[in-house]
């Protein structure tokens, strides 16, 4: 069987990336944000983790916050099966070419009843700046081509939890949104945080500066707040798994219940072909 070609360019992430260590802290603080969200969510886990590995761009900043050690999200992680008990993702994996294989590494690397947290960018985000754009090359130029990397919708990430072999999925999203003076300023921060479009399939050329402006007139008039600000959305999903264990709460077999439904909701039980009375 044919290999798909990856959608992602690695080789310019990287380079986007290098780009925005130069812009230093600007570009943090949406991870900053998430990491603050994964540590309340660790808040309600009744249990200690003692071993834990923080994969992604900004792992180190993540590691000041949750503690654990840093490990740079490429396509062979570096962690030692069955070694974590707690493996975090992120904010990375929607560049992932095999996002699956990730989590499969992930789900290795961790003992019996370890946890995986994987926070990523959802189908949501940046929807205003998407159509903005998408209305403008449109009427401007005649066509459409991908400014903006297509990000996965949540029904369909939850399915890779369980693709990945893992075990009590779980799969739910926070939307954040962001203002801007001008959507040249939230460019700026997509930047700063490396999170420009890296796909082998996105249009060489640079954007005809027309097009740029009617984009910006575009979202102006379609999604500014009062004060004149833009809002940018930024929608995070969270995937959350555990490795596979004998201690787990498991779901019972069909018919196997020890009570009738009818009985602990002090009703009459009703024979087939009967109706219930008002």
């Amino acid at each position: 069987m044919q290999t798909p070609p990856d959608l992602f360019d690695h080789e310019l992430l990287a380079q986007r990336r290098a780009r925005a260590a130069s812009f230093g802290t600007e570009g943090e603080f949406l991870h900053r944000e998430i990491a603050d969200q994964v540590s309340e969510r660790l808040e309600e886990v009744n249990k200690t983790f003692t071993d834990v590995a923080i994969i992604g761009p900004k792992a180190n900043l993540w590691v000041e916050i949750l503690g654990g050690k840093p490990v740079k999200d490429q396509d062979t992680l570096e962690l030692d099966e069955s070694s974590l008990d707690l493996v975090i993702h992120g904010l990375a994996l929607h560049w992932a070419n095999d996002p699956v294989g990730q989590l499969v590494q992930m789900r290795r690397a961790l003992k019996p009843d370890g946890l995986m947290i994987a926070a990523m960018f959802g189908g949501q985000t940046l929807n205003e700046l998407r159509t903005s754009l998408a209305e403008a090359e449109t009427e401007v130029e005649g066509g459409l081509s991908p400014r903006i990397a297509p990000m996965g919708e949540i029904r369909d990430l939850g399915g890779l939890i369980q693709r990945a072999g893992l075990a009590l999925p779980v799969a739910d999203s926070v939307n954040l949104t962001v203002t801007y003076e001008t959507p040249l300023h939230l460019m700026r921060d997509l930047r700063a945080m490396g999170e420009t479009n890296v796909m082998h399939a996105r249009r060489k050329t640079p954007m005809r500066r027309e097009t740029l402006m009617r984009a910006m007139d575009i979202y102006a008039e379609h999604f500014a707040e009062p004060d004149g600000r833009i809002p940018a959305t930024f929608e995070i999903v969270f995937l959350t798994g555990w490795a596979p264990s004998e201690t787990q709460q498991k779901p019972l077999r069909p018919g196997s219940a020890k009570a009738r439904l009818a009985d602990a909701l002090k009703v009459p039980e009703l024979k087939a072909g009967e109706k219930a009375e008002n």
